[in-house]
């Protein structure tokens, strides 16, 4: 069976998940099991996914099983995956192909009443149900299993959880009314909207530790284990116990306080965590079918809105799996059997440990005396350790990175690279005296590499005897954490630096764009542009405060000061400052901000409790000088947010037009993945589109009508 992406027409064609039936009997006379395999017939890159006819069919196989329930012919059903997948949830594809709010409704509808009959069996005939979770199982793939009532899992399955709300949906099948119940309100948040917020699915253990899940099997006679295990439950030898539902008062301290921090960094800029809490928040009182009626009408609105087709426009941005645009053949890559990093302060220090943990090749980091190289180490050793300590990398592993990363003060220790990246001060003659020294040592195949943020590349290059070996290879702060690199193009930049820039980026589980050699490549040029339009509108007579918070509509996981702070103020100021000198007059001046860096000055408070902002200190409105609201030419929070994406429409127009990137979905990638743009606005010329700024500043739109938006 082979898949087919689309019809003649245009509508998605549907990778049906079929319900496969057969009988096992149990041990120990336990009688018979019904099981139901999901599977889409194809292999292992294929997930099974859940539409109309996977579900109708799915339902069509349980009837039939309740009939036999009620016949008493079975003991017993038992619901699992193919191999490696239970379902990754719904067909999105499918979704997104939706045309009205009343299919939207019968998207809910049918799930619910196939997963109903998993739910009641055992009340209606005495028949108890089990999903034997072999696999991944995402949003309606665990809820499948959340229905039922016992659950196994593999201690092999990728991945369990509802990360719904992460792509502007809720739990549509039963979770928000059924998660709460298994494991509490608490931790019920914790699955439907921390987790997905962090796009941190559960791990097998944990399912088991709060409760998602009964027992976990190792993988090797998994099904075995859990049939076996299934018969001691049907003939009473095993007992699982369930808490109790979790007191009122308890239940609304839960919600509230999950409610106060929704309002402060959600805000009001995506719908989905508001209506999944709502969800929540009358699950403890509902019945099941008013529960899931909710689900129905909560799902249904947010299929029907832009937030969620933004959402999966951006989720397929960042699960594309594809080779990079402009990216050469990867055949042309040069071997690297060790690594060289020129610097050894954080920034170097963080990208040797990555270096030497992910490519597994010795790496060799030289600063200009003992006391820093000793700095660099210290922190490699640390690191290590500290993932140790915490079971994120054996003790092996941890030695191992240690042993690899070397020290010294000895520029000739990098005639032995293959590849050697500099990660000195952003100081343009710095660099090139850095890249002249290692000229004279590395041998003649040797890619240079530079971790510029913002400087030309091609002038860096220019003075060298081989510039063609130079290319970009931006990481982002912190590098272990950050998954976005920028390669950069330079004008001369061969295609094997290029393509052996992109081979280590894919060794280091990065997504990689390439940008052209233009100032501030394409995160710092639109993020510094933000920053800069903000300090602007407080040099002008906007209160610090209003300023700080009227980017809240676009959801930016942090406000401009407290991303002023992460990134440092003196950092911050030399890149506004280099972009100035390289584009002029779009990006703004801040004396503020000078005498910020200068002074030492505090930006932020602490937060008021975890998990909320940073508030901006309002001690540095003296820096900026007085606030003079109201006044004309003084922008308000909607004057300040108006200003903001009117140049970033003019900025992203300019860039693709100098070829930074070859089309917006670029942009839009780079900005989730650098900059934390939310999936809920699809990035950002998705936002730009549907806000109607694409077209009022440039005259016409970034992306089609309805590729990431609902269709006009």
């Amino acid at each position: 069976m082979s898949e087919t992406p689309s019809t003649t027409s245009g509508t998605p064609t549907e990778r049906v998940t079929h319900s496969l039936v057969r009988d096992v009997d149990l041990p120990g006379g336990a009688g018979v099991l019904a099981l139901v395999t999901l599977d889409n017939w194809l292999d292992h890159t294929k997930p099974n996914t859940f539409g109309p006819a996977g579900m109708a069919e799915l339902k069509a196989a349980l009837e039939v099983v309740r009939t036999r329930a009620e016949a008493g012919e079975i003991a017993a059903v038992g619901v699992t995956g193919k191999p490696y997948f239970v379902a990754a949830g719904a067909d999105l594809k499918g979704i997104t192909a939706v045309h009205g709010h009343d299919e939207a409704l019968e998207l809910g509808r049918m799930g619910h009443a196939a997963y109903t009959i998993l739910g009641d069996l055992r009340a209606a005939t005495g028949v108890p149900t089990f999903a034997f979770v072999n696999g991944l199982a995402l949003g309606g793939g665990l809820e499948v299993a959340l229905n039922c009532d016992y659950r196994t899992v593999a201690s092999d399955a990728a991945a369990l959880g509802l990360p719904e709300t992460g792509i502007g949906l809720i739990p549509g099948w039963g979770g928000a009314y059924l998660v709460p119940r298994l494991v509490g309100v608490e931790k019920a948040i914790e699955v439907i909207l921390t987790r997905p917020a962090a796009n941190k699915p559960y791990k097998p253990a944990e399912a088991l530790q709060i409760g998602l899940v009964d027992e976990l099997f190792e993988a090797a006679d998994f099904l075995e284990q859990s049939i076996i295990w299934a018969a001691k439950v049907v003939t009473g030898e095993i007992e699982v116990p369930r808490r109790e539902l979790d007191p009122q008062p308890v239940w609304d301290a839960v919600v509230a306080a999950t409610k106060e921090r929704l309002d402060a960094v959600v805000g009001t800029s995506r719908p989905a965590p508001h209506r999944a809490l709502e969800l929540i928040a009358g699950a403890r009182n509902a019945t099941k079918a008013d529960a899931f009626a909710a689900e129905d009408q909560a799902l249904a609105d947010l299929i029907m809105s832009d937030e969620m087709r933004a959402s999966i426009y951006a989720f397929n941005l960042v699960g594309g799996g594809k080779k990079p645009q402009g990216a050469p053949d990867p055949a042309l890559a040069r071997p690297v059997t060790k690594v060289g990093v020129v610097g050894a302060g954080l920034m170097a220090a963080q990208m040797a440990f990555l270096f030497a943990q992910r490519l597994g090749v010795p790496v060799v980091m030289r600063d200009l005396d003992q006391e820093r190289v000793d700095k660099g180490l210290a922190f490699v050793r640390e690191t290590a350790e500290k993932l140790a300590g915490r079971g994120r990398l054996s003790p092996g592993a941890a030695t191992r990175i240690v042993s690899s990363v070397s020290g010294t003060t000895d520029i000739n220790e990098f005639a032995s690279c293959d590849f050697v990246i500099e990660a000195v001060t952003e100081v343009m003659g710095l660099k090139k005296k850095v890249f002249a020294e290692l000229e004279g040592v590395i041998a003649p195949e040797t890619i240079l590499a530079t971790n510029t943020s913002a400087l030309s590349v091609t002038e860096m290059a220019a003075d060298l005897a081989h510039p063609e070996r130079v290319v970009g290879i931006h990481f982002f702060n912190p590098v272990a954490q950050m998954p976005l690199v920028e390669v950069i193009n330079a004008e001369r930049t061969s295609d094997e630096a290029l393509a052996t820039a992109f081979a280590i980026t894919k060794k280091l589980r990065k997504t990689a764009i390439m940008s052209a050699d233009r100032p501030g490549f394409i995160v710092n040029r639109l993020l510094l542009l933000v920053m800069g339009q903000v300090l602007a509108a407080i040099e002008n007579g906007t209160p610090v405060e209003v300023a700080d918070r009227a980017l809240a509509p676009l959801g930016f996981p942090m406000p401009t000061f407290e991303l002023t702070n992460l990134v440092g103020p003196a950092v911050a100021h030399h890149v506004l400052t280099s972009l100035r000198e390289d584009l002029g007059d779009r990006i703004p001046e801040s004396p503020g901000l000078a005498k910020i860096v200068e002074d030492g000055v505090r930006v932020v408070l602490d937060a008021p409790a975890k998990g909320l902002p940073k508030p901006v200190d309002p001690a540095i409105q003296e820096v900026f000088g007085p606030a003079r609201p109201g006044e004309p030419g003084v922008l308000d929070a909607a004057g300040v947010l108006d200003a903001v994406l009117t140049a970033l429409t003019t900025e992203i127009g300019l860039m693709l037009d100098e070829g930074v990137v070859p089309g917006p979905q670029q942009i839009d990638l780079a900005m989730i993945l650098g900059a934390g743009w939310g999936f809920h606005t699809g990035g950002i010329t998705p936002y730009l589109d549907r806000t109607g700024y694409s077209e009022k500043v440039l005259g016409k739109r970034f992306l089609p009508d309805g590729v990431a938006n609902v269709p006009a």
